[in-house]
């Protein structure tokens, strides 16, 4: 409709100036001639017949030289056309491979993507959807070329390039790989949300503490994980720090750590039990004694009462003597009285020894308990008592597995 407005109009134009030109040569009575001359031809017409036949010639040529005009944007129409078919097949394409990978079917998904990606408006999706795909079955090869065209293809989208290559590294515990490609990103934005995120997690794979306790305070700022998260994940470095000084045997270190921890992380009890822990490890009972006599006065924690139990203190018969002052607090704690047991032997004080041990089994018996007291009846010489000891010491061990 619109190509036959284009046509009309100029012919109804040149019709309507041809009849005014007409009336108007005719009105003034006399119409005139034109004479056109060239060697020894000549043309010699009245003037009304010559503006017709202008108008007419200039239709003519305008129409030849439109046609010409269709004729010479016909490549370049039909490559556009064959353009807006192939994005409309990419579009369809990452459709379907959309679908194609959310279902399963990751061989087509990728194949779909990859054949189509190079005439899509968005290629970076198609690449970086067909690595996920390509991984998911298997194929790390084609997922790093995937990757690789990904990047060629879209070099300033380096950002999220990389995330989508570290979530994959991750995914298939290519641990060192994703610091690799994290650490990178890091430096090109150190604020940057996801790559915080995925840069933490990394370093908690590879037990990398220390580069994480100093990634923290970017986490906490960049809002990255919510405060109690931030305060879990804080609580677990610094564990996962004195565990791994206690492995060392560097009571300097665990001692630091422990000055420069916050208060909030200190009155974790998990916190404040693992450095207990390894203190004791490390052969610092002595130090730890009265911090931990008080933390158990105040809170009252099994795991705890374990660790004072496994103190080597310099002076055992005050730890008794603490010991026994929880004991009418937690009359039958089994626990406390096979400790107080333990600490009796160590005091040499065999009658006392046995009445809190037999007390510990009493109220609920345990290993511990009977091998410590057969240990006592064997070095009193009463060798049937210990005998019996061990015996239901070890169906006890058997029963609990």
């Amino acid at each position: 409709m619109k190509k036959l407005f284009y046509f009309l109009l100029p012919f109804v134009g040149v019709i309507a100036i041809a009849v005014l030109a007409y009336w108007w040569l005719r009105n003034l009575g006399d119409s005139g001639y034109v004479i056109i001359g060239m060697s020894h031809w000549y043309l010699e017409k009245t003037l009304v017949d010559f503006v017709v036949g202008l108008s007419i010639v200039f239709f003519i040529l305008y129409i030849v030289f439109r046609w010409l005009g269709w004729l010479y944007r016909i490549p370049s129409q039909l490559k556009r056309r064959g353009i807006h078919i192939k994005f409309n097949r990419s579009q369809e394409a990452l459709i379907a491979g959309l679908v194609d990978s959310a279902e399963g079917n990751f061989e087509r998904a990728e194949s779909l993507l990859i054949k189509h990606a190079p005439h899509s408006g968005a290629p970076l999706i198609h690449y970086l959807t067909a690595a996920r795909a390509a991984q998911s079955r298997g194929a790390l090869d084609k997922r790093d070329q995937y990757l690789k065209q990904a990047v060629d293809q879209a070099p300033d989208s380096s950002i999220t390039i990389g995330l989508t290559q570290a979530e994959l590294y991750l995914s298939s515990k290519e641990f060192d790989q994703a610091l690799g490609t994290l650490t990178q990103l890091h430096s090109i934005d150190p604020a940057h949300a996801n790559v915080l995120k995925l840069l933490h997690q990394t370093y908690q794979h590879l037990g990398d503490w220390e580069s994480l306790q100093k990634l923290i305070p970017s986490l906490h700022k960049n809002k990255v994980l919510m405060e109690v998260e931030v305060k879990l994940l804080e609580a677990k470095t610094f564990c996962e720090l004195l565990k791994q000084a206690a492995s060392q045997g560097d009571l300097e270190k665990i001692e630091l750590l422990w000055a420069e921890m916050p208060n909030y992380i200190k009155t974790m009890h998990t916190v404040s039990a693992v450095y207990f822990a390894v203190m004791i490890e490390v052969g610092a009972s002595a130090k730890i004694e009265g911090a931990l006599t008080k933390a158990l006065s105040q809170n009252w924690d099994e795991n705890l009462l374990v660790l004072f139990g496994n103190i080597v203190s310099n002076d055992v018969e005050k730890q008794l003597k603490m010991a026994e002052l929880w004991l009418p607090f937690h009359p039958d704690n089994a626990l406390l009285l096979m400790i107080l047991g333990k600490l009796s032997v160590k005091c040499n004080d065999s009658d006392k020894a046995k009445s809190y041990l037999t007390r510990s089994i009493t109220a609920t018996p345990s290993v511990e308990a009977y091998h410590t007291l057969g240990n006592l009846m064997f070095a009193q010489g009463d060798k049937d008592s210990a005998s019996q000891c061990y015996k239901q010491g070890l169906e006890l061990s058997l029963t609990a597995e």
